[in-house]
């Protein structure tokens, strides 16, 4: 078995299980990947202070989430086709995260069913929800979210419309995956993912299914969500899904200043500072560069989190410092789910608390709640 030291080695050993279309769907972005590739290199290129002879015992990564204690600041963030990536992937990660004491959010876009997971798992989870065009059947996933006890809505903003994916347009990305000859030959190469994956019952979208009409016979997925996905969505909305949820709301998808003010008066609880991990518009700010004009502007009416380019405790406790309650990761869990399921989605988990106990101590914080600026080398 290869040892794990870092959430690159678990990517590594998801690209070779893991079918290409199902891997690049998680791996890559939209267009030049530009914004893609900024998020992780601009959180890098931040710099942490050294210090020494600052009594560093008794450290602590556990924070508050939603009013629930969590191991750190992290929350899994909601990532579609998670079952394509491992037979019932939403289940064994919601598990995961359960057995480390983190959130876990399950997408729309999930192969397993709000209803899979609530019994799979027997626990609160959060759910993510797109507004498609239906508006009852908006309004029905809300209240399946419900029914299922989940204890948090986090509602996207950032795809009324989807920024166009290179490889998933050449690797033609349909659920349930199609078989043409290049699918074919790549399958055969991938034979643990194939008994894995294609052998499950679960291989279209559970939320959908019976609820939309040609749910099983799109062409490709993009071209699915463009004929579903709402582009009419409005603050007006965010209005109607807080009253229709009543409970504890997330609004992701936050880039400018100007929408996180607006955001801060809709009364929802926090925002979490993302461009869809560079899988939107290309061109976009990274996560990070935004962030600490969003936490100045709102961080003390609501909860300011952060999505994009964490692969490490090293960059969590970066955006952390500059004003970051908790971090949402997306690809990090994903890689841990494609190459060794529920084990892989804790592994990772383990990695990054691990490389942020370290970093914290070395940066002379005892705790995770201290993280700023003065941490920070500009």
């Amino acid at each position: 078995m290869s040892v794990v030291t870092c959430i690159d080695d678990l990517r590594d050993m998801s690209k070779k299980r893991v079918a290409r279309a199902i891997f690049e769907y998680v791996d890559r972005g939209s267009y030049s990947e530009g914004t893609l590739h900024a998020n992780r290199a601009d959180v890098e290129a931040i710099g942490l202070r050294q210090r020494v002879g600052i009594n560093v015992d008794n450290r602590s990564t556990k924070t508050n989430l939603l009013g629930r204690e969590a191991t750190m600041p992290v929350a899994l963030a909601p990532v579609g086709l998670l079952g394509l990536n491992w037979a019932n992937g939403e289940i064994l990660a919601a598990r995961a995260a359960n057995q480390f004491g983190v959130p876990f959010t399950l997408s729309t876009m999930s192969i397993c069913s709000i209803e899979d997971v609530a019994e799979g798992t027997g626990k609160p989870f959060w759910f993510q929800l797109y507004v498609m065009r239906d508006r009852g059947f908006a309004a029905s996933l809300i209240e399946r979210a419900k029914a299922a006890k989940c204890s948090a809505l986090v509602l996207t903003l950032d795809l009324q419309i989807q920024g166009q994916r290179h490889r998933d347009l050449k690797n033609g990305l349909a659920v349930p995956p199609t078989l043409t000859l290049g699918t074919a030959l790549d399958m055969m190469m991938k034979p643990g993912w194939v008994l894995n994956v294609m052998t499950s019952k679960r291989k279209t979208f559970g939320n959908l299914a019976g609820r939309i009409p040609d749910a099983k016979s799109l062409t490709t997925l993009s071209q699915w969500i463009a004929g579903q996905f709402d582009p009419t969505l409005s603050w007006k909305d965010v209005e109607w899904v807080k009253k229709l949820w009543g409970g504890p709301l997330v609004l992701k998808g936050i880039l400018d200043v100007e929408d996180a003010k607006i955001a801060a008066q809709t009364g929802a609880n926090a925002i979490v500072v993302s461009n869809h991990g560079g899988r939107q518009l290309d061109g976009a700010m990274s996560s990070i560069r935004a962030l600490p004009e969003i936490a100045g502007a709102v961080g003390d009416k609501m909860d300011v989190w952060f999505d994009g380019g964490i692969r490490s405790g090293q960059s969590l406790l970066k955006a952390l410092a500059l004003g970051a309650k908790a971090a949402m990761i997306g690809r990090a869990f994903v890689y841990g789910l494609g190459a060794r399921g529920e084990a892989g989605v804790l592994q990772a988990l383990q990695v990054m608390q691990k490389e942020l106990d370290v970093t914290m101590a070395l940066t002379g914080i005892r705790d995770v709640k201290d993280a700023s600026p003065a941490i920070l080398r500009v």
